[in-house]
């Protein structure tokens, strides 16, 4: 015979295991929320931060003085060496000038030869005083064209204020209005440029 099961026993319920506490453990030097981090934390992310950016402020500052000191020395080059340029421009443009001047005292001088021989000459000619000035202005036209410097052609032409100097105006109907009549001064130019100005009178219809 089969024992019977009792029937107003329920079975028993299975426990289940206590599971283990595994939170981690609070750390310490983590900041709150909203807080300020613990001062070994800035000190160590401060050299991060320098080892990463390849120096130290000191190095930095340092860098930047040796620049300056350089880009000072260059300036005071420069300066010197654009003073020494403009010295020598001054004196070899002096120098021009007096070289320029000299080549011309001395193509003058055989003028002043021929002025003191006919000063000398025991003649009471005039005709022969006449022709000697002559020679002697003619040798002056010479040089002066040599050098480029050309008489202006005043007589007859219009007034033209470039090259004109009207010191007066006369009343005329037989010239046209503007036209010059008379030459008081010639003038000249010297490789297109005006030299002087010729003084003339100018007419007035």
């Amino acid at each position: 015979m089969h024992a019977e099961r009792p029937t107003d026993q329920s079975e028993p319920t299975p426990q289940t295991p206590e599971q283990p506490d595994t939170a981690a453990p609070r750390d310490e030097t983590a900041p709150e929320p909203g807080g300020s981090p613990p001062p070994e934390a800035v000190s160590d992310s401060g050299s991060r931060d320098a080892a990463a950016g390849g120096g130290t402020v000191g190095e930095d500052l340092a860098e930047v003085r040796r620049q300056r000191d350089d880009h000072y020395q260059r300036l005071l080059r420069t300066t010197a060496e654009f003073d020494n340029y403009r010295k020598r421009t001054d004196r070899e443009r002096r120098d021009l000038a007096e070289y320029g001047a000299t080549d011309l005292l001395t193509d003058l001088l055989p003028v002043v030869d021929d002025l003191e021989r006919a000063l000398a000459a025991d003649t009471t000619d005039a005709e022969v005083y006449r022709r000697g000035v002559e020679i002697i202005r003619k040798q002056l036209m010479d040089l002066l064209e040599r050098r480029g410097v050309t008489p202006i052609e005043a007589l007859g032409a219009d007034f033209d204020p470039n090259l004109h100097q009207a010191v007066t105006q006369e009343a005329s109907d037989t010239h046209r209005d503007g036209e010059v009549i008379e030459e008081l001064r010639r003038g000249y130019t010297m490789r297109d440029r005006l030299l002087r100005a010729a003084m003339v009178k100018v007419a007035q219809a």
